[in-house]
């Protein structure tokens, strides 16, 4: 019996996914976290083989609880949920150690198959996502195993300009700050959405969140 701890801050969510688990009479779900810190501490006291894991939520989100976890057990499988599928959330969720990155559209159907897969010692990723890097698009692995995209980083000052975003700054306010022309403000900012292959500004903060460019506490603001 392969053991699980469901972790989503939507109840509703859980419920869903508990359902198909436990149909499968393979898979045992041992508990259910309704945010990032219960997860750590009900992984230790738990001990589950899987730990379906969703990325945004209160208190602690999903990369840190991970991260706590698989250095308290690194035996532990850890799959990610999210309803983005932003490179970054994938290269960082290789980085910490988990095994899998599920999109919340295609978790439910796609569940055991993926739990079983993990166990196996495989890594399991959503179709969509499974192609982009069958494809190699952007894609590589560094020297510890852990997937990264080839070249896609942030500029300096696309950086400056994302941590005053995330502030909740203007675009009229940061050209005041950084003393540059609005229309420069506006393109450092389309072309930080085009580098990374994103779309809303919504999308870009939570790429920094994932990075670690902007602190977890402005994750409440935007998630």
């Amino acid at each position: 019996m392969i053991t699980v701890l469901l972790t989503d801050d939507h109840p509703l969510v859980r419920r869903g996914l508990r359902k198909v688990l436990d149909a499968d009479g393979q898979i045992k779900v041992v508990g259910e976290a309704r945010n990032g810190r219960e997860a750590v501490k009900m992984a230790r006291r738990l001990r589950p083989d899987v730990i379906l894991m969703d990325i945004a939520m209160p208190v602690l989100n999903g990369l840190e609880a991970s991260r706590q976890i698989l250095a308290a057990n690194p035996k532990a499988r850890v799959l990610m949920l999210s309803a983005y599928s932003d490179d970054a959330y994938i290269e960082r969720m290789s980085a910490i150690g988990a095994v899998g990155f599920l999109e919340k559209t295609t978790a439910a159907e796609l569940l055991p198959e993926a739990i079983r897969a993990v166990m196996q010692g495989q890594l399991f990723f959503s179709p969509a996502i499974g192609r982009r890097m069958a494809r190699g698009k952007n894609w590589s692995l560094d020297r510890d195993g852990a997937l990264k995209p080839d070249g896609v980083r942030l500029t300096a000052r696309e950086t400056e300009i994302l941590k005053l975003v995330a502030q909740g700054q203007t675009n009229p306010q940061i050209a005041a700050i950084l003393r540059l022309p609005r229309k420069t403000i506006r393109r450092h900012r389309q072309e930080a959405l085009d580098r990374l292959n994103l779309h809303e500004t919504a999308d870009l903060i939570r790429y920094a969140l994932a990075q670690g460019i902007i602190e977890n506490k402005v994750e409440l603001k935007v998630v």
